[in-house]
This record gives C-alpha cells, sequence and structure tokens, in this order.
C-alpha cells in the first residue's frame, strides 16, 4: 500500500481499527495471563486506526489512553508530538511539552489542543467561522505554522474548503499558497486553486495552477482542458484568442512562491546528493544552487525552482525536478 494513500483519511477503516483495539484491551484487563500480548495487539491497532484516518480525534485519543494504561510516558509524549505535527507544529503547543508529567497531564492537554484545534473541519469551523476576530487570528495563525506533513496539508487544506465556500476567496488563495509553498506536490490544493482562478477570470493564475496539477499528476490533463475551454468560449467571437500566460508571468509566479518557502527553510547537515557531476553542476549557475538547496533539504524552494528554471526553457532541470518530487512524497 502506497504511502500517499495511508495518508488520505479512510474513516471505515480507522473505525474497524480502533473496534478492534478496544476489544483486544478488554482482552488485556480480563485475561491477566495474556495481558501483555492482548495490550500489544490493541496498540498495534490503534496505531493503524491513525494511519488510516488520523482526521478522527476518537482515534488519538484511544491511542492515548492506551498509553496511559501501559505507564508509556516517552510513548505518550511522542503521541502528544505527533498530534502537534498534524496540527502544524505551532510552537506555543509543542512549548507546553516541555518538562511535564505526561501520565499524569498529556491526555488533558491533548484534549485542549482538541478544544482549540479540532480536526473535524465542521467542528472548526462552527467554533470559529461567524467571528471575524477568530477568521483574522487563523489568518495570522497560519503564516507561522509549517505544513511540510502532508497530514497538516489535509487538515489545513479542509477547513481552507470552508473559507472558500463561505465566500473569504481572497483569503483562501492567501492561505493555500502558504500551504503549497510547504508542500507543492499538494496536487488537489492546486487543482482547487486553479478552479477558483478560474471562476474569477484570472486565466493566467488559472493557468499556472492546472499547470502545477498536470505536471504532478500528467494522467489528469487539467491544463488541457482548461486550454480547451477557453478555445471553446473563443470560437465564433470577436476576441483575441488567449494563448496562455507570458514566460515572465510564469517565472514570476513561481519565484513568488518559491520566495514564501525561505520562511520554513531549515538548512541541516547531510552529505551532498550526487545528482549531476561536479562538471554538470558548473554549467549553469542555478545547477549548484539547486544542489545547495537539496544538500540542505530544502526541498519546497528547489522544487518551484527547478519548476522556474523548465518554465524559461532550461530542459536540464527536469531530472533535478522528478528527483526532488520523489524525495518529498
Amino acid at each position: 500500500m502506497s504511502q500517499d494513500l495511508l495518508q488520505h483519511p479512510r474513516r471505515n477503516l480507522g473505525n474497524r481499527y480502533r473496534s478492534t483495539a478496544q476489544k483486544f484491551a478488554k482482552l488485556a484487563q480480563s485475561d491477566p495471563e495474556r495481558a501483555e500480548e492482548n495490550m500489544g495487539w490493541a496498540e498495534q491497532n490503534a496505531r493503524q486506526a491513525i494511519l488510516h484516518d488520523f482526521t478522527d480525534e476518537r482515534n488519538w485519543r484511544f491511542l492515548a489512553e492506551l498509553k496511559v494504561m501501559n505507564n508509556d510516558e516517552h510513548g505518550l509524549h511522542a503521541v502528544l508530538e505527533d498530534i502537534f505535527v498534524v496540527l502544524g507544529r505551532d510552537p506555543e503547543n509543542l512549548d507546553q511539552l516541555k518538562g511535564i508529567d505526561y501520565l499524569k497531564v498529556g491526555r488533558e492537554l491533548l484534549e485542549a489542543a482538541f478544544a482549540k484545534d479540532a480536526l473535524d473541519p465542521d467542528a472548526w469551523w462552527e467554533r470559529i467561522g461567524s467571528h471575524t476576530e477568530g477568521l483574522n487570528e487563523f489568518v495570522e495563525r497560519c503564516r507561522r505554522l509549517d505544513f511540510r506533513d502532508q497530514r497538516a496539508n489535509i487538515v489545513f487544506g479542509r477547513r481552507l474548503e470552508r473559507i472558500r465556500s463561505a465566500g473569504h476567496e481572497q483569503m483562501f488563495i492567501e492561505l493555500a499558497r502558504h500551504l503549497l509553498a510547504h508542500r507543492p506536490i499538494n496536487h488537489e490544493l492546486w487543482l482547487e486553486m486553479g478552479r477558483l482562478h478560474e471562476r474569477r477570470e484570472e486565466m493566467d493564475n488559472a493557468w499556472s495552477c492546472y499547470d502545477q496539477v498536470q505536471q504532478l499528476r500528467p494522467h489528469l490533463k487539467e491544463r488541457d482542458r482548461f486550454l480547451e475551454r477557453l478555445k471553446g468560449e473563443m470560437d465564433g467571437k470577436q476576441k483575441q484568442p488567449w494563448a496562455g500566460p507570458s514566460i515572465n508571468h510564469r517565472e514570476s509566479f513561481l519565484e513568488g512562491m518559491r520566495l514564501l518557502t525561505e520562511r520554513i527553510s531549515t538548512p541541516k547537515d547531510t552529505a551532498v546528493v550526487e545528482v549531476q557531476t561536479e562538471e554538470e553542476i558548473a554549467e549553469h549557475p542555478d545547477k549548484s544552487k539547486l544542489a545547495k538547496l537539496m544538500e540542505q533539504g530544502d526541498h519546497q524552494s528547489a522544487f518551484f525552482l527547478a519548476r522556474r528554471l523548465l518554465a524559461s526553457g532550461e530542459t536540464w532541470a527536469e531530472p533535478w525536478l522528478e528527483k526532488i518530487q520523489a524525495e518529498m512524497k
């Protein structure tokens, strides 16, 4: 089973694994002789429940409960760290994990996180949707969160869907760009952005978004269908056919996205990724820049740089882009 599939919520499987975990936990309590074995099966199934549906708070609660039952303080700490990754690595949340007795207050901290930041997008929207102040605080918060984790991208992407449906289109566009800067291989969000820009008749931006979708998922042909729709609208009309955005617009769009990634860049000490030889890197200054970004683990900036180079006709960047996309999956 591919990692992409596991990272997309499947509620039925999540419920099934959680139910199985609960049965094993009850068996552990009723059969002391096999308690350790049954608790092991309970935890394994509880982890599978989260793996298949990380958007259901009940799955997280039960795994945390098992950690307390097993006096596993280190394990409960790991559960809390993981949920805070899903919630965007909020520094305020992570600071709460310092110097606490996890077995005593860990589950309480988990509930406080869900009370503030419900995983269910409808529950989240009910709490803040009608409050302008709450929305403004959410916007400010999103600007400092880290959405590189695919699960965080999905959770916040669903929140943005509620924002867009409520008519806050410009807010949706701004925040979607933040999510995409952190995880540019989210083709579903690029598609939503493209549809919104098309509806707003912002054709250059729509094309740029559909272009990202088709580059990430060539079989979807979203860019080609967009151009066909435009051609159909032009037929029979005294109107100058739209020929696509200029190279300058494409480069500006991709460079703007790359600049958004700089806030989350986290250079790290790693061995240089040998994508091409030193002689090849010397051929073009941006090759050494790509190599440096890859060395630092800054795949987001590298992605948009490679896309910009391709848009400007630098075909040598294509194998770089393929490697970058593979690293981000």
